[in-house]
C-alpha cells in the first residue's frame, strides 16, 4: 500500500497508526521513501474510553461511513468498488459541509 502513496502525496511526511503497525514497517519506512510512521498508542493502565490524540479523526470518519448502507458491511465483490463507494461519500459529505 504504501508503495502505492510514493508520487501521489508530495506533502506526505507522516503517517499515522496504532498499535498494530509496530516493529520493522517503522524503519523500512524511513529507509524507503523519507516518511516517519508514528504508532498512536493507548495507555494500558486506563480502564476507561479514553479519546486518543489524532486518531479519533480516523474513528470518526468510520462512524460517518456506518450511516451508508453499502459501506455498513462489506457487501462489495471488489476493492475498486469499496474505493468508489467512499469517494462519492467523503466528496457527499464535503458537498453538505459547503451547503451549510
Amino acid at each position: 500500500m504504501l508503495s502505492e502513496l510514493r508520487g501521489r502525496f508530495s506533502r506526505l511526511v507522516k503517517i499515522l497508526a496504532d498499535g498494530g503497525y509496530r516493529g520493522e514497517l517503522i524503519e523500512n519506512t524511513r529507509k524507503a521513501y523519507g516518511w516517519v510512521i508514528e504508532i498512536i498508542m493507548r495507555k494500558d493502565k486506563t480502564k476507561n474510553f479514553e479519546v486518543l490524540p489524532q486518531r479519533w479523526i480516523v474513528e470518526r470518519t468510520f462512524a460517518w461511513f456506518e450511516c451508508y448502507r453499502r459501506l455498513s458491511k462489506d457487501f462489495e465483490y471488489q476493492t475498486e468498488t469499496s474505493q468508489a463507494m467512499i469517494q462519492l461519500i467523503m466528496i457527499k459529505l464535503m458537498l453538505n459541509r459547503i451547503n451549510k
